[in-house]
């Protein structure tokens, strides 16, 4: 199993950046890809970006594609997602999440362990 925790969240004005962070330990060989998601208030998790643990492949939605950059750090065993250009409707709860095994990426089904969890929040 791999533990992992996020920081990083807080609140921001709409336009503007936020950097969060997901670090893993425990187990980290077994790791194939790192996502993250998010929830809404009232609204399913969605996938947001997920790399390679490697680094060598990305991945985002359509919804942050442009605006979200996600990275990697294995000498640390961090993850990060950049968050620019932040808007209202990008607020919710963010996860990040490993994948043990092979499949697709951007499916929730195939991470198998999860961290707590950061807030995001975009005034308007």
């Amino acid at each position: 199993q791999v533990q992992l925790v996020e920081s990083g969240g807080g609140l921001v004005q709409a336009g503007g950046s936020l950097r969060v962070s997901c670090a893993a330990s425990e187990g980290t060989f077994s790791i194939h890809a790192m996502g993250w998601f998010r929830q809404a208030p009232g609204k399913v998790r969605e996938f947001v970006a997920a790399i390679s643990w490697s680094g060598d492949s990305t991945y985002y939605a359509d919804s942050v594609k442009g605006r979200f950059t996600i990275s990697r750090d294995n000498a640390k065993k961090t993850v990060y997602l950049q968050m620019n250009s932040l808007k209202p409707e990008d607020t919710a709860v963010y996860y990040c999440a490993a994948q043990r095994g092979f499949g697709n990426s951007l499916d929730i089904g195939v991470y198998n362990d999860w961290g707590q969890g950061t807030q995001v929040t975009v005034s308007s």
